[in-house]
């Protein structure tokens, strides 16, 4: 009886990962997170939002701001093909979506098999890092969706959201 606890109580502990491509990088975006994944369609686009913030969507009725995270990071923009999916996830009870080069997997990653960020290494601002793991011979990232669009960015998508006809949203 012990040990049937006990394995569920490690079970618990482990976290999946929905793991993302932005070029030759992989990363993990917690699935609890994760609404949905769709496959990229053209958004309308919002005046003077931050250069990674690409417009938004309307999602069923609710307007959903769409991140690249490729300029994000501040990496380069590519060509949306048809592996460009949006991943819609929730933050802060906020949806937001964000544009990632192709999804891979969900992967199931145990506390303990989660590294600390190291100083050097990847282009991407260590900030929105919970940590790196090992899946196989793959390094992913694991993103900590929360930071991704900040609070002040969250103010002025609102401002700028009040400002513009939604209505013509499609």
């Amino acid at each position: 009886m012990n040990q049937t606890a006990s394995s569920a109580a490690v079970a618990e502990e482990a976290a999946q990962y929905l793991t993302v491509n932005l070029g030759s990088e992989e990363y993990g975006v917690d699935i609890l997170a994760v609404r949905e994944i769709r496959g990229w369609t053209p958004v309308t686009r919002i005046p003077q939002a931050p250069s990674y913030v690409l417009g938004v969507l309307n999602l069923r009725g609710a307007i959903v701001p769409v991140l690249d995270l490729r300029l994000r990071f501040g990496l380069t923009r590519e060509e949306y093909t048809a592996t460009t999916v949006c991943v819609i996830v929730m933050v802060a009870g906020r949806q937001f979506g964000v544009v990632v080069d192709a999804v891979s997997d969900v992967v199931e990653v145990a506390p303990s098999g989660i590294r600390p960020v190291p100083d050097m290494g990847t282009t991407v601002d260590t900030e929105y890092l919970k940590g790196l793991t090992s899946v196989g011979e793959r390094m992913v990232l694991l993103l900590d969706v929360d930071r991704l669009l900040q609070p002040q960015d969250a103010q002025m998508l609102d401002a700028a959201l009040a400002a513009t006809d939604t209505k013509a949203v499609a």
